[in-house]
């Protein structure tokens, strides 16, 4: 897990420290990189993360029900980061100290939750195997750094037009170590056994629930006057077949 972390913490970093670097902010490009990782990560939801979670020891009669209430969450979530997970850029939002507080607050939360995810690798329950999804979680790691550059991005640019840059990389630091120290508080809870299977199907189905949300609010916001655009239609198909490869062919 030492290198998830790294991977994790170092793509928030490098991509909030854009902001000071930047010489121009592209809405367009950013809109598409969006629009990629939104993609991806709603592909591998439904590829890969779903199907294991269904065919898994952690799965019971309401697991449909978690990842439902995970969506309505990250729903309720979102008002206090004003949707800076998916892109949002609010500059309004942080100028005083409870805006502040309660988008970093979400954002936090949101991070912690989605990293809780990456612990599942090592703690499967044996009837997981049964399952055949035996294949490396990869392609989930690759999904969350993917929404985690742009979110880092995003929420680096709020900051700084409010705070100053030291006060911008002190909150931005403290983002990007949410979905590690997510992913290292579950992995010891599971392996402590402090986490029934119950409880880890939960957990596990409130994340799901969380992408599908943030994925989805990509894609209906990328086109909200439901005009034809090419260049969107290419990349979203584009991050879907890298989905299936990274899948079924890694």
């Amino acid at each position: 897990m030492g290198i998830n972390f790294l991977f994790l913490f170092l793509t928030a970093m490098i991509s909030g420290s854009l902001v000071f670097f930047a010489p121009a902010f592209k809405d367009r490009f950013f809109k598409l990189a969006l629009v990629f990782a939104g993609s991806y990560l709603f592909s591998i939801t439904i590829l890969h993360i779903i199907p294991e979670l269904f065919n898994s020891g952690y799965s019971n009669s309401r697991m449909g029900l978690y990842i439902l209430i995970g969506f309505l969450l990250q729903q309720l979530l979102e008002f206090w980061s004003s949707g800076i997970e998916h892109g949002h850029i609010h500059k309004h939002h942080s100028e005083t100290p409870k805006g502040v507080i309660t988008l970093m607050l979400g954002l936090f939360i949101h991070a912690f939750l989605e990293g809780t995810l990456l612990s599942h690798g090592t703690a499967m329950p044996k009837e997981s195997l049964l399952s055949g999804h035996t294949h490396s979680d990869n392609s989930v790691l690759l999904g969350i750094i993917m929404h985690k550059g742009p979110a880092a991005f995003a929420l680096a640019a709020v900051l700084s037009s409010a705070l100053s840059k030291k006060w911008t990389i002190i909150l931005l630091t403290i983002f990007a170590l949410a979905s590690p120290l997510g992913m290292f508080s579950s992995a010891f809870l599971i392996n402590q056994g402090m986490l029934s299977n119950e409880g880890i199907g939960l957990l596990y189905g409130l994340v799901t629930g969380g992408f599908l949300h943030i994925s989805t609010t990509i894609f209906f916001e990328s086109s909200p006057h439901h005009k034809f655009q090419l260049n969107k239609l290419i990349v979203t198909f584009l991050a879907a077949a890298l989905a299936m490869a990274s899948e079924y062919f890694v």
